[in-house]
């Protein structure tokens, strides 16, 4: 992967350059705020950009803000965002777009190299992924709609939301695929998501709770 980072804070950033050079991905470029990153992204046209939220010069929402242009500019490039704190209004922005080529993880994640890695990739691949921290959070609220699921359905559409496949579902709960299936099935059913040829009713069901 061609892999751009934006990180203010220069032992991190040096330490996910390290992490994924080791691994045989090539860093174009390792910046310190949302500027430096369009212009890094609008030049090597990475396969996906890691972007910390909090950046200069307010450190608030500047590598959010940079990472919605970049989805916006520059479709092609996977935007894993990360951030210190568990945030789910950012997570429901950053989405608000759909749900393909972006993750959300929490720094601490990074720590796990495995997870911190099969995220990248699975975002860069086209697809989400979302910390189990953040969807839990977000289950918890009870958003709309939710309250009608099962406490199975819910670990399922929590899975769901972090990317995985039936059977990274059925593995991680050590249930049968027919069975994760018929959850699924139980979820569109109860988030009133039907059949759809233009939709991906998967990515449907995790913008549905993402939503404010």
């Amino acid at each position: 992967m061609r892999v751009v980072i934006a990180e203010d804070a220069a032992m991190m950033r040096e330490g996910l350059i390290r992490l994924l050079a080791d691994r045989g991905h090539e860093v174009c470029a390792a910046v310190a705020d949302g500027e430096a990153l369009l212009t890094a992204v609008a030049e090597h046209g990475p396969d996906v950009a890691v972007v910390d939220i909090r950046m200069p010069p307010t450190h608030t929402d500047e590598g959010l803000r940079a990472a919605i242009a970049i989805r916006r500019d520059h479709p092609a490039t996977g935007v894993l965002v990360f951030s210190q704190y568990i945030e789910p209004r950012y997570a429901a922005r950053l989405l608000e777009g759909g749900a393909a080529k972006v993750g959300y993880l929490l720094k601490d994640r990074v720590a796990d190299v495995a997870d911190f890695t099969d995220a990248l990739t699975r975002v860069a691949e086209g697809g989400t992924a979302l910390d189990p921290e953040v969807v839990g959070q977000l289950l918890r609220a009870g958003r709309p709609g939710l309250d009608t699921l099962t406490l199975r359905e819910r670990e399922v559409l929590a899975l769901m939301a972090e990317g995985r496949s039936n059977a990274g579902i059925a593995a991680s709960l050590f249930i049968s695929t027919g069975s994760v299936e018929k959850h699924v099935a139980g979820i569109f059913a109860k988030l009133g998501l039907p059949p759809s040829q233009g939709d991906n009713r998967r990515v449907l069901a995790v913008l549905h709770h993402l939503r404010s």
